[in-house]
């Protein structure tokens, strides 16, 4: 049976700090467990108008309007939609780029849509940058957009909604099954059928 409330984990940070290997792992994990699942790809990667450093203004309003757009479409397909970052950790980089400004008015939607995430897992940057052919290879830069993020995310994450690990713990041994359950237990149902849902966290 589906689950009466579709679920939205979000897997968030700055750049090169393997979420996209954990979206993937815990996709992985949530379809074994039996249930439905959709994945949201990162969108900076499709943003015709710039990214990394040299990001304008409108090119990072582009995806903050491209993700919500995408969550959207997403998020009634399955009983788990698992995101490639989220509109708090791409309001980060907004907030670089516009030097703490925010022309186009858009925290309010920021604020309001951030408590749409039953659950969030922060990447901690504990790895070196890889170059990919798209993102920066500069820690600098990294550095600069992971100090924004410790400053907002208390602001629009509940603290007991947001979970930290180590982007070095995203490995074969990484335990997402627990990950799994403890969505499960948020939005208050099974993770597996048959079994009696854990209680709301």
């Amino acid at each position: 049976m589906p689950w009466n409330h579709h679920a939205k984990i979000a897997f968030i940070g700055s750049h090169s700090v393997r979420k996209s290997n954990a979206v993937h792992a815990f996709a992985s994990t949530i379809g074994r467990a039996g249930r439905s699942v959709e994945v949201g790809r990162e969108v900076i990667r499709f943003n015709p108008l710039g990214l990394n450093e040299g990001a304008t203004p409108e090119a990072q309003l582009w995806v903050l309007m491209a993700q919500v757009q995408q969550e959207l479409e997403l998020a009634g397909r399955a009983d788990v939609l698992v995101t490639d970052r989220s509109v708090v950790d791409n309001f980060a980089y907004y907030l670089r780029v516009t030097g703490g400004e925010d022309p186009f008015g858009v925290e309010p939607l920021i604020r309001r849509w951030s408590g749409s995430y039953d659950l969030s897992v922060r990447l901690l940057p504990d790895v070196g940058l890889l170059a990919d052919g798209v993102r920066s290879t500069s820690d600098a830069f990294r550095d600069e957009i992971e100090g924004i993020l410790d400053r907002i995310l208390p602001i629009y994450l509940l603290q007991d909604r947001c979970v930290s690990i180590p982007a070095s713990s995203v490995n074969a041994d990484f335990d997402w099954w627990a990950m799994g359950e403890r969505l499960a237990g948020i939005v208050g149902e099974p993770l597996v059928e048959g079994q009696l849902s854990a209680p709301l966290a």
